[in-house]
């Protein structure tokens, strides 16, 4: 858990007071390879930090292939982050990739360090700027860039997991199919 408190001191005050509370309403969790952590339809409950892992959130589709919306990546927040803040159900399914660890917040918990310390909002304001920049990067590059380049800014953020993501989801992540996949493989 001390790298929770180090990633967060990296950008806030953090006593050991703050801390203390702060952690207190951590649960670590454990998920093997494939486990849908959330269906679509459910409440997220949960702001998580992914200790180590790859998470794939997506719109399952039945006759044809899943669409992709986003993966996380160890040492990052995670959530289906617009269920959580509404209370609402979400739109998407959050399934583990590889064997992932996590550490949950609830939405209760999240309240309860807003109301109980200074630096809560502040680390409630750098989780939600996280996940709004994950976003936002994403559709600045599907307006900006070819099914090319995404995959080479796939490929340059995280060279050594994305071996870990089978073909087919970074297709759909990039909003390719599989076959052009390959072809931009072949020519790079």
């Amino acid at each position: 858990m001390e790298f929770i408190r180090k990633y967060l001191e990296d950008s806030a005050n953090l006593t050991d007071e703050d801390w203390h509370i702060f952690s207190s309403k951590l649960e670590r969790k454990e998920y093997p390879k494939k486990t849908v952590i959330l269906k679509m339809g459910q409440i997220e409950n949960y702001l998580s930090f992914t200790e180590a892992g790859i998470i794939r959130y997506y719109i399952p589709q039945e006759e044809k292939n899943d669409h992709t919306i986003s993966f996380t990546f160890g040492n990052s927040f995670s959530s289906a982050y617009e269920s959580f803040i509404t209370q609402q159900s979400s739109k998407y399914q959050v399934e583990t990739l590889t064997k992932t660890v996590q550490w949950k917040l609830s939405y209760q918990g999240l309240q309860e360090i807003y109301a109980q310390t200074i630096v809560g909002n502040l680390i409630g304001r750098l989780a939600a700027e996280g996940l709004y920049l994950e976003t936002s990067r994403r559709e600045i590059s599907f307006l900006s860039e070819t099914p090319e380049e995404r995959y080479l800014n796939l490929f340059k953020e995280q060279p050594k997991l994305i071996q870990y993501i089978p073909l087919k989801y970074i297709a759909s992540y990039i909003g390719i199919s599989p076959q052009a996949l390959s072809r931009i493989r072949k020519r790079i």
